[in-house]
């Protein structure tokens, strides 16, 4: 079961911290890092989910630092706008990104970006992660994956629903029918809750969401849910088996929020960030709110966020390329 993970490195940042805190000294010329004010770029509206995740970690942060984590949210083209500002950013270690997977996917989404996540970015952590619920309405003779699989191949013309195109619930809805071999028609929506309002009498066949945005509606049997997209079953909705279990072997989408700097930020201000960070998140406090969202602690190295942008991006190319997917 997909549980709340361990912090990964944990001890080792904890063995390494003198010396991580004194390089990132000599690093700011002799005085301590920081002595003013961080800023953290959020690419997202503020009120959101995303935002929230910033904002309770930042705040931790601010305490622990002595000087305030500024949150500036800087949304605007899939999260284009505010990546593009942190990649442009002064790397003084006093800017950093709080990202998502959307790393991965804008390059092959978009015909053209102003940045390079690989080149232009230092990976620091991934924070969390998170899957998907995979749901089909109330009135569906569906009550099982191999069963939406079967009907699927016996029934032509029918439709998945997306928050729009080029989202994550719209590739994960291409992943899936691909992956299982099946024809299905996108219909995108202008957010979330549209296409749940068209989910619930059955105008649509199914949907890939967020667990946030249809957890209330499984458990209070207006919709029914299918799956989780993690490989394994996840803690907020154990009930519930996970897509490669039940029907479609290998079948994995996991979503993720991390901390990432300019390219050239100072290594050592890099490593402290994510030490402080992953102490962050072992707070009781800290790990209690973060896992109220519905989020599996992770907190990675620097070195497993650069692996995992670039696992994503073998997976979600081919699939955007195939489906002739372009912003």
């Amino acid at each position: 079961m997909f549980t709340r993970r361990r912090l990964l490195a944990a001890s080792a940042a904890s063995v390494f911290a003198p010396a991580i805190v004194s390089s990132a000294a000599s690093a700011q010329g002799g005085s301590a890092w920081p002595t003013k004010p961080v800023r953290m770029i959020v690419p997202y509206p503020p009120g959101g989910g995303t935002d929230a995740l910033g904002r309770i970690i930042g705040n931790h942060l601010s305490k622990m630092w002595g000087h305030q984590v500024v949150i500036e949210n800087r949304s605007g083209a899939g999260s284009n706008l505010g990546t593009e500002a942190a990649a442009r950013a002064e790397p003084d270690g006093y800017t950093f990104l709080f990202c998502t997977g959307s790393l991965a996917i804008n390059p092959f989404l978009y015909k053209s970006l102003a940045y390079d996540p690989l080149r232009d970015l230092t990976p620091i952590t991934i924070l969390t992660e998170y899957p998907t619920l995979l749901v089909v309405p109330i009135t569906s003779p569906v009550k099982s994956v191999a069963e939406l699989i079967d009907l699927a191949k016996k029934k032509p013309g029918m439709t998945f629903g997306s928050s729009g195109n080029g989202g994550s619930t719209h590739l994960s809805g291409e992943l899936f029918v691909r992956t299982a071999g099946i024809q299905m028609t996108h219909v995108p929506y202008r957010g979330a809750g549209q296409a749940i309002n068209d989910l619930i009498p059955g105008r649509i066949d199914m949907m890939f969401n967020t667990i946030g945005s249809l957890l209330g509606h499984v458990r209070n049997g207006t919709i029914r849910g299918l799956a989780v997209s993690s490989r394994e079953r996840f803690f907020t909705v154990p009930e519930l088996p996970s897509v490669h279990e039940s029907g479609l072997p290998g079948f994995q989408v996991v979503g993720w929020y991390g901390f990432a700097a300019p390219a050239k930020t100072p290594a050592a201000i890099v490593a402290k960030i994510n030490a402080d960070t992953l102490t962050a998140m072992r707070d009781p406090e800290v790990k209690g709110r973060i896992e109220a969202l519905g989020l599996g602690i992770v907190g990675s190295t620097p070195e497993q966020m650069t692996a995992r942008i670039k696992s994503d991006m073998a997976v979600w190319e081919p699939i955007i390329r195939a489906a002739n997917i372009v912003l």
